[in-house]
């Protein structure tokens, strides 16, 4: 085990799918947090793999000179280079990971892998610059909802996971965008629901929820149930989508959110932890923070949201877990393959 005290200065890659990002920390703390958005997806409806790899090797380079400068840190100073493994789009995570393994051979520093469902969870632990900020306590649930997620993790230590339940097809992000995309909005779709949301009655339509075994969920058919449902209206008033958008949007919003707070709520009674989180890019969702505080008021739980900026893809989160690799020594080889799909 390395010294606690020793000062370690950690660089974060992250390449998973369209952002590239770069960050610096001192031990748990941020000193930067670059994020480079790909905006040409929105053009496809969706991220387009083949293009998010090459725009990953044009912006890598920028984004981590950017990092280093904000941090006021010198490439030599780096101690060890975290990077996200998987799971994600092949093509971008192997822009990242030969990056990585690449600068880990030229600087002879050593090299951490992380996984990036693990990072959303960790990106709790997050220390501002200047301060402390509260983390949760060992063990707590998670809830980490994404466009390629959606799982229930009991987090026993920074290091240890268990999942109790995950979904069976979509995740609730692509709930989210391919809902959108029947309602008529653009990609991506998820926050554009949140939006339209707001202006509309949640009690407007009635749309039915999967059913699911323990604490697995399942958002395959209620959105074949949102298809249904606007194909129908529409053969009977062609301008059924726009006179009722918000409360189109309102109503499969509630439906979703119903989901996820009765797994949790189950979860939280059948092992009894009130320590909760959330991480992902859908916790980034109005509804589902507001709603989340009301139960925690109602439960006594004891809630971490996280910050806006942590709750989409991020470096930050890998430079924290790298932190916690690199004081527990676990650290990665160079003939370590990135990996699309897993889970924690």
């Amino acid at each position: 085990m390395n010294n606690k005290a020793e000062e370690v200065i950690v660089l974060g890659i992250e390449s998973s799918c369209d952002d590239t990002s770069c960050a610096v920390f001192r031990n748990d703390k941020r000193l930067s947090n670059v994020v480079c958005t790909q905006k040409i997806h929105e053009n496809y409806g969706g991220v387009v793999p083949e293009l998010a790899s090459r725009i990953h090797l044009q912006n890598i380079i920028p984004t981590v000179s950017a990092a280093l400068q904000e941090a006021d840190v010198k490439l030599s100073e780096i101690d060890v280079i975290a990077y996200t493994r998987g799971p994600g789009l092949i093509g971008s995570l192997l822009v990242g990971s030969s990056f990585a393994k690449s600068l880990s051979l030229a600087l002879k520093k050593p090299l951490v892998e992380v996984n990036h469902m693990q990072a959303h969870i960790l990106a709790h632990f997050i220390q501002p610059k200047i301060g402390i900020k509260k983390v949760p306590e060992f063990p707590f649930l998670c809830l980490t909802v994404s466009g390629g997620h959606t799982q229930l993790v009991k987090v026993i230590s920074a290091l240890q996971f268990e999942i109790l339940g995950e979904t069976i097809d979509d995740a609730v992000g692509e709930a989210f965008d391919k809902g959108a995309k029947i309602i008529g909005l653009s990609y991506p779709g998820g926050p554009l629901i949140d939006k339209y949301a707001k202006n509309g009655n949640p009690n407007a339509f009635q749309f039915a929820k999967p059913k699911t075994e323990g604490l697995n969920f399942s958002f395959s058919g209620l959105k074949t149930s949102l298809l249904y449902f606007v194909k129908e209206k529409q053969s009977l008033n062609k301008e059924f989508v726009n006179e009722f958008k918000n409360d189109l949007c309102a109503s499969y919003q509630k439906t979703i959110l119903q989901i996820l707070l009765e797994k949790l709520i189950t979860a939280s009674i059948q092992t009894g932890i009130h320590r909760i989180a959330i991480a992902g890019g859908v916790s980034a969702n109005s509804e589902l923070r507001k709603q989340l505080v009301s139960e925690a008021n109602n439960r006594s739980w004891d809630l971490f949201i996280p910050e806006i900026d942590y709750c989409t893809d991020n470096a930050a989160m890998i430079a924290v877990v790298g932190h916690f690799l690199y004081r527990n020594n676990q650290f990665s080889d160079l003939k370590v393959p990135p990996f699309a799909r897993n889970t924690i």
